[in-house]
């Protein structure tokens, strides 16, 4: 089994895609203001988003965004205009991360995790 798709809700489509192009994914779907579709920089994952004007704040969806020059891309990003709740650090469990959210307050963490993402020291 492999994951190949995330979706997401958004009620203004037409905001989150530009957000999410200016994190640098690119629009492969445009079925606006209903439901949009990106492939990411590397990798054959999609994500996707689609409208739900009735969506309630929530702290459910946390995103996560991996790359491997992840200081150049937070400073990118920052030069873009693009705010982070967390600059990068490096976690305990042996990431290092930098935190913000999409318009819709969707939690979105970009980080580095390499070999350790799927194989860190405790792995069982």
């Amino acid at each position: 089994m492999n994951l190949n798709q995330v979706t997401i809700s958004s009620k203004n489509l037409d905001r989150s895609v530009t957000f999410y192009k200016l994190l640098g994914l690119q629009l492969i779907v445009d079925a606006l203001p209903r439901y949009a579709r990106f492939t990411c920089p590397d990798g054959d994952a999609t994500f996707s988003i689609h409208q739900n004007i009735n969506m309630q704040p929530s702290d459910n969806t946390v995103l996560y965004f991996e790359d491997e020059n992840l200081k150049d891309l937070v400073f990118k990003l920052k030069q873009k205009g693009i705010i982070f709740t967390s600059d990068i650090e490096d976690k305990s469990w042996l990431w290092t991360e930098a935190h913000l959210k999409d318009p819709d307050g969707n939690n979105i963490i970009l980080f580095k995790a390499g070999k350790h993402r799927k194989n860190p020291p405790w792995r069982i």
